[in-house]
Protein backbone atom coordinates (compact mmCIF):
# COMPACT_ATOMS: atom_id res chain seq x y z
CA UNK A 1 0.00 0.00 0.00
CA UNK A 2 1.23 3.52 -0.71
CA UNK A 3 2.28 5.30 2.46
CA UNK A 4 4.05 8.40 3.71
CA UNK A 5 6.92 7.44 6.00
CA UNK A 6 9.95 8.68 7.87
CA UNK A 7 13.05 6.53 8.27
CA UNK A 8 14.58 8.41 11.19
CA UNK A 9 13.68 11.11 13.71
CA UNK A 10 14.33 14.75 12.90
CA UNK A 11 13.08 17.46 10.58
CA UNK A 12 13.17 15.09 7.62
CA UNK A 13 10.77 15.23 4.67
CA UNK A 14 8.07 12.61 4.28
CA UNK A 15 8.94 9.89 1.81
CA UNK A 16 6.37 8.00 -0.26
CA UNK A 17 6.91 4.26 -0.01
CA UNK A 18 5.16 0.98 -0.66
CA UNK A 19 4.52 -0.65 2.72
CA UNK A 20 2.93 -4.00 3.59
CA UNK A 21 -0.73 -4.13 4.56
CA UNK A 22 -1.20 -4.02 8.36
CA UNK A 23 -1.95 -7.21 10.25
CA UNK A 24 -5.60 -7.48 11.25
CA UNK A 25 -6.15 -8.87 14.75
CA UNK A 26 -9.27 -10.58 16.07
CA UNK A 27 -10.64 -7.30 17.48
CA UNK A 28 -9.45 -5.15 14.58
CA UNK A 29 -11.11 -3.53 11.62
CA UNK A 30 -9.15 -2.98 8.40
CA UNK A 31 -10.16 0.39 6.97
CA UNK A 32 -9.46 1.67 3.47
CA UNK A 33 -8.53 5.27 4.21
CA UNK A 34 -10.19 7.97 2.13
CA UNK A 35 -8.86 11.01 4.00
CA UNK A 36 -6.57 11.84 6.91
CA UNK A 37 -5.82 15.04 8.77
CA UNK A 38 -2.59 16.79 9.68
CA UNK A 39 -2.08 17.55 13.36
CA UNK A 40 0.77 19.18 15.32
CA UNK A 41 1.42 15.83 16.98
CA UNK A 42 2.51 14.49 13.58
CA UNK A 43 5.59 16.69 13.40
CA UNK A 44 6.22 16.29 17.13
CA UNK A 45 6.41 12.54 16.51
CA UNK A 46 8.59 13.10 13.43
CA UNK A 47 10.98 15.30 15.42
CA UNK A 48 11.30 12.72 18.19
CA UNK A 49 9.67 14.94 20.81
CA UNK A 50 7.46 12.14 22.16
CA UNK A 51 10.20 9.50 22.39
CA UNK A 52 10.14 9.71 26.17
CA UNK A 53 6.52 8.54 26.09
CA UNK A 54 6.37 6.25 23.04
CA UNK A 55 9.17 4.71 20.98
CA UNK A 56 8.34 3.85 17.38
CA UNK A 57 10.09 1.46 15.03
CA UNK A 58 11.37 2.76 11.71
CA UNK A 59 10.32 3.11 8.97
CA UNK A 60 7.26 4.78 10.50
CA UNK A 61 4.03 5.72 8.75
CA UNK A 62 2.86 9.02 10.22
CA UNK A 63 -0.75 10.15 10.75
CA UNK A 64 -3.19 9.89 13.64
CA UNK A 65 -6.80 10.31 12.48
CA UNK A 66 -8.77 9.42 9.38
CA UNK A 67 -12.02 8.49 7.69
CA UNK A 68 -12.69 5.64 5.30
CA UNK A 69 -14.57 2.44 4.51
CA UNK A 70 -14.38 -0.91 6.33
CA UNK A 71 -12.57 -3.44 4.14
CA UNK A 72 -12.18 -6.39 6.52
CA UNK A 73 -13.22 -7.29 10.08
CA UNK A 74 -11.54 -9.50 12.66
CA UNK A 75 -13.17 -12.65 14.04
CA UNK A 76 -14.41 -10.96 17.25
CA UNK A 77 -15.64 -7.69 15.73
CA UNK A 78 -19.34 -7.04 16.44
CA UNK A 79 -19.85 -3.32 15.81
CA UNK A 80 -18.88 -2.98 12.15
CA UNK A 81 -19.29 -4.72 8.83
CA UNK A 82 -17.60 -4.50 5.44
CA UNK A 83 -18.72 -1.35 3.61
CA UNK A 84 -19.39 0.78 6.71
CA UNK A 85 -18.24 4.38 6.43
CA UNK A 86 -16.21 5.12 9.56
CA UNK A 87 -13.83 7.54 11.21
CA UNK A 88 -11.44 7.31 14.11
CA UNK A 89 -8.24 8.19 15.94
CA UNK A 90 -5.59 5.47 15.84
CA UNK A 91 -4.05 4.18 19.05
CA UNK A 92 -0.79 5.97 19.84
CA UNK A 93 1.17 2.75 19.46
CA UNK A 94 -0.47 1.91 16.13
CA UNK A 95 -0.47 5.20 14.23
CA UNK A 96 -0.19 5.33 10.45
CA UNK A 97 -3.09 7.08 8.76
CA UNK A 98 -0.97 8.59 5.96
CA UNK A 99 -1.54 5.39 4.01
CA UNK A 100 -4.15 3.53 2.00
CA UNK A 101 -5.11 1.19 4.85
CA UNK A 102 -4.98 0.95 8.63
CA UNK A 103 -5.86 -1.77 11.12
CA UNK A 104 -7.59 -0.34 14.18
CA UNK A 105 -9.31 -1.77 17.25
CA UNK A 106 -13.08 -1.61 16.79
CA UNK A 107 -13.44 0.28 20.09
CA UNK A 108 -11.48 3.22 18.65
CA UNK A 109 -13.81 3.48 15.66
CA UNK A 110 -17.23 5.06 15.00
CA UNK A 111 -19.62 5.38 12.10
CA UNK A 112 -18.93 8.53 10.09
CA UNK A 113 -21.45 11.37 10.55
CA UNK A 114 -23.94 11.03 7.71
CA UNK A 115 -23.89 14.76 6.93
CA UNK A 116 -20.13 14.99 6.43
CA UNK A 117 -17.86 14.18 3.50
CA UNK A 118 -14.88 11.91 4.10
CA UNK A 119 -12.60 14.95 4.11
CA UNK A 120 -14.78 16.73 6.69
CA UNK A 121 -15.03 13.61 8.85
CA UNK A 122 -11.26 13.13 8.84
CA UNK A 123 -10.86 16.57 10.41
CA UNK A 124 -12.76 15.59 13.55
CA UNK A 125 -11.39 12.63 15.58
CA UNK A 126 -8.23 14.03 17.17
CA UNK A 127 -9.48 17.56 17.85
CA UNK A 128 -12.93 16.30 18.80
CA UNK A 129 -11.71 13.74 21.32
CA UNK A 130 -9.15 16.18 22.72
CA UNK A 131 -11.85 18.80 23.35
CA UNK A 132 -14.37 16.29 24.68
CA UNK A 133 -11.95 14.70 27.14
CA UNK A 134 -10.73 18.11 28.30
CA UNK A 135 -14.20 19.55 28.87
CA UNK A 136 -16.23 16.49 29.93
CA UNK A 137 -13.74 14.19 31.60
CA UNK A 138 -11.42 16.70 33.29
CA UNK A 139 -12.90 20.20 33.52
CA UNK A 140 -16.55 19.14 33.91
CA UNK A 141 -17.71 22.24 32.06
CA UNK A 142 -21.29 23.30 32.64
CA UNK A 143 -23.64 26.22 32.13
CA UNK A 144 -22.12 29.59 33.09
CA UNK A 145 -18.59 28.24 33.58
CA UNK A 146 -15.95 30.55 32.13
CA UNK A 147 -13.23 28.98 29.98
CA UNK A 148 -10.31 30.44 28.04
CA UNK A 149 -9.37 28.52 24.90
CA UNK A 150 -6.01 29.44 23.41
CA UNK A 151 -5.52 29.65 19.62
CA UNK A 152 -9.21 29.66 18.83
CA UNK A 153 -8.75 29.58 15.06
CA UNK A 154 -6.53 26.48 15.15
CA UNK A 155 -7.61 22.87 14.71
CA UNK A 156 -8.39 22.15 18.37
CA UNK A 157 -9.60 25.69 19.02
CA UNK A 158 -12.27 25.74 16.32
CA UNK A 159 -13.79 22.52 17.64
CA UNK A 160 -13.34 23.37 21.32
CA UNK A 161 -15.15 26.72 21.03
CA UNK A 162 -18.19 25.02 19.54
CA UNK A 163 -18.19 22.20 22.10
CA UNK A 164 -17.84 24.60 25.05
CA UNK A 165 -20.72 26.74 23.73
CA UNK A 166 -22.90 23.64 23.30
CA UNK A 167 -22.28 22.95 27.00
CA UNK A 168 -23.41 26.46 27.97
CA UNK A 169 -20.01 27.88 28.91
CA UNK A 170 -18.80 31.46 28.46
CA UNK A 171 -15.87 31.27 26.06
CA UNK A 172 -12.91 33.61 25.69
CA UNK A 173 -10.28 32.86 23.09
CA UNK A 174 -7.04 34.24 21.68
CA UNK A 175 -6.63 34.88 17.97
CA UNK A 176 -5.00 37.24 15.51
CA UNK A 177 -7.12 39.80 13.71
CA UNK A 178 -7.21 37.45 10.70
CA UNK A 179 -9.01 34.86 12.82
CA UNK A 180 -11.53 37.18 14.49
CA UNK A 181 -14.37 36.60 12.04
CA UNK A 182 -13.97 32.82 12.23
CA UNK A 183 -13.91 32.48 16.03
CA UNK A 184 -16.78 34.95 16.34
CA UNK A 185 -18.85 32.85 13.91
CA UNK A 186 -18.16 29.78 16.07
CA UNK A 187 -19.63 31.50 19.14
CA UNK A 188 -16.69 32.95 21.06
CA UNK A 189 -17.96 35.49 23.62
CA UNK A 190 -14.70 37.41 24.04
CA UNK A 191 -11.75 37.55 21.66
CA UNK A 192 -8.27 38.64 22.70
CA UNK A 193 -5.97 39.83 19.91
CA UNK A 194 -2.74 38.19 21.01
CA UNK A 195 -0.68 40.46 18.77
CA UNK A 196 -1.44 43.62 20.72
CA UNK A 197 -3.20 42.47 23.92
CA UNK A 198 -1.89 40.47 26.86
CA UNK A 199 -4.60 37.99 27.76
CA UNK A 200 -3.39 37.63 31.34
CA UNK A 201 -3.92 41.37 31.89
CA UNK A 202 -7.38 41.38 30.29
CA UNK A 203 -8.95 38.25 31.75
CA UNK A 204 -9.34 37.10 35.35
CA UNK A 205 -11.42 34.85 37.60
CA UNK A 206 -11.88 32.12 34.96
CA UNK A 207 -12.89 28.61 35.92
CA UNK A 208 -10.66 26.89 33.39
CA UNK A 209 -8.15 27.18 30.56
CA UNK A 210 -7.56 24.86 27.61
CA UNK A 211 -3.95 25.43 26.56
CA UNK A 212 -2.82 24.39 23.07
CA UNK A 213 0.42 26.38 22.96
CA UNK A 214 2.51 25.60 26.05
CA UNK A 215 5.58 27.51 27.21
CA UNK A 216 5.10 31.08 28.39
CA UNK A 217 1.44 31.06 27.31
CA UNK A 218 0.77 28.17 29.66
CA UNK A 219 2.61 29.84 32.53
CA UNK A 220 0.69 33.12 32.11
CA UNK A 221 -2.59 31.17 32.06
CA UNK A 222 -2.29 30.55 35.80
CA UNK A 223 -2.92 34.27 36.33
CA UNK A 224 -6.38 34.20 34.76
CA UNK A 225 -7.75 31.18 36.64
CA UNK A 226 -9.50 31.66 39.96
CA UNK A 227 -8.44 29.78 43.07
CA UNK A 228 -9.64 26.20 42.80
CA UNK A 229 -9.78 26.36 39.00
CA UNK A 230 -8.15 24.09 36.45
CA UNK A 231 -5.81 24.21 33.46
CA UNK A 232 -5.64 21.46 30.85
CA UNK A 233 -2.78 21.51 28.37
CA UNK A 234 -2.09 19.44 25.27
CA UNK A 235 1.18 21.26 24.59
CA UNK A 236 2.79 21.62 28.01
CA UNK A 237 4.78 18.94 29.81
CA UNK A 238 3.36 15.86 31.53
CA UNK A 239 3.41 16.08 35.31
CA UNK A 240 3.42 13.64 38.22
CA UNK A 241 -0.39 13.24 38.02
CA UNK A 242 -0.05 12.12 34.40
CA UNK A 243 2.76 9.72 35.24
CA UNK A 244 0.72 8.08 38.00
CA UNK A 245 -2.15 7.42 35.60
CA UNK A 246 -0.04 6.17 32.68
CA UNK A 247 2.87 4.63 34.56
CA UNK A 248 5.51 6.44 32.51
CA UNK A 249 8.89 5.79 34.13
CA UNK A 250 10.62 8.85 32.67
CA UNK A 251 8.43 11.09 34.81
CA UNK A 252 10.18 9.76 37.91
CA UNK A 253 13.62 11.02 36.87
CA UNK A 254 15.23 13.94 38.66
CA UNK A 255 15.75 15.74 35.33
CA UNK A 256 12.06 15.60 34.51
CA UNK A 257 11.07 16.79 37.98
CA UNK A 258 13.44 19.72 37.58
CA UNK A 259 11.90 20.70 34.22
CA UNK A 260 8.35 20.50 35.56
CA UNK A 261 9.08 22.16 38.90
CA UNK A 262 7.98 25.58 37.59
CA UNK A 263 4.49 24.26 36.76
CA UNK A 264 4.25 22.54 40.15
CA UNK A 265 5.20 25.82 41.84
CA UNK A 266 2.56 27.73 39.85
CA UNK A 267 -0.08 25.16 40.83
CA UNK A 268 0.62 25.73 44.53
CA UNK A 269 1.01 29.50 44.20
CA UNK A 270 -2.36 29.98 42.48
CA UNK A 271 -4.21 26.99 43.98
CA UNK A 272 -4.91 25.74 40.44
CA UNK A 273 -4.91 22.13 39.25
CA UNK A 274 -2.83 21.46 36.12
CA UNK A 275 -3.46 18.42 33.94
CA UNK A 276 -1.54 17.32 30.87
CA UNK A 277 -3.97 15.65 28.47
CA UNK A 278 -2.69 12.64 26.54
CA UNK A 279 -5.87 12.00 24.62
CA UNK A 280 -7.16 8.43 24.32
CA UNK A 281 -8.94 6.95 21.28
CA UNK A 282 -12.62 6.26 21.96
CA UNK A 283 -15.27 5.12 19.54
CA UNK A 284 -17.89 5.60 22.25
CA UNK A 285 -17.01 9.29 22.63
CA UNK A 286 -16.88 9.69 18.85
CA UNK A 287 -20.48 8.43 18.76
CA UNK A 288 -21.42 11.32 21.06
CA UNK A 289 -19.50 13.75 18.86
CA UNK A 290 -21.32 12.34 15.82
CA UNK A 291 -24.65 13.21 17.43
CA UNK A 292 -23.50 16.79 17.98
CA UNK A 293 -22.39 17.05 14.37
CA UNK A 294 -25.54 15.50 12.90
CA UNK A 295 -27.68 17.82 15.04
CA UNK A 296 -25.60 20.72 13.60
CA UNK A 297 -24.35 21.90 17.00
CA UNK A 298 -20.79 21.47 15.75
CA UNK A 299 -19.41 21.84 12.23
CA UNK A 300 -15.99 20.98 10.82
CA UNK A 301 -13.65 23.83 9.95
CA UNK A 302 -11.23 23.02 7.12
CA UNK A 303 -8.53 25.36 5.90
CA UNK A 304 -7.11 23.38 2.99
CA UNK A 305 -7.23 19.94 1.35
CA UNK A 306 -4.01 18.54 -0.15
CA UNK A 307 -3.69 15.53 -2.47
CA UNK A 308 -1.93 12.59 -0.85
CA UNK A 309 1.19 13.10 -2.98
CA UNK A 310 1.61 16.57 -1.43
CA UNK A 311 1.71 15.33 2.17
CA UNK A 312 5.04 17.06 2.75
CA UNK A 313 3.58 20.40 1.62
CA UNK A 314 0.66 19.80 3.98
CA UNK A 315 3.06 19.21 6.88
CA UNK A 316 4.98 22.37 6.06
CA UNK A 317 1.78 24.38 5.90
CA UNK A 318 0.71 23.01 9.28
CA UNK A 319 4.06 23.96 10.82
CA UNK A 320 3.74 27.50 9.45
CA UNK A 321 0.93 28.18 11.91
CA UNK A 322 -1.12 30.01 9.26
CA UNK A 323 -3.95 27.51 9.00
CA UNK A 324 -7.44 28.40 10.20
CA UNK A 325 -9.01 25.08 11.11
CA UNK A 326 -7.83 21.70 9.86
CA UNK A 327 -5.53 20.56 7.05
CA UNK A 328 -6.63 17.43 5.19
CA UNK A 329 -4.94 14.81 3.03
CA UNK A 330 -7.23 13.36 0.36
CA UNK A 331 -6.11 9.77 -0.14
CA UNK A 332 -8.96 8.34 -2.24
Amino acid sequence: MKSMIIEKYGKVPLKQADMPLPTVGENDVLVEIYAASINPVDFKIRDGKVKMLIKYEMPLILGNDFSGVVNQVGANVKKFKIGDEVYGRADKKRIGTFAEYIAIDENALALKPTNLSFEEAASIPLVGLTSYQAFHDILKLSVDKRVLIHAGSGGVGTFAIQLAKSMGAFVATTASEAGFQLVNSLGADQIINYRNEEFDKVLNNYDAVLDTIGGETLEKSFKVVKSGGQIVSVSGLPNARFGKEYGVGVLKTSLFRMVTSKITKLEKQHNVTYTFLFMKPSGEQLDIITELIESKKIKPVIDRIFPFEEAQKAMEYSESGRAKGKIILKIK
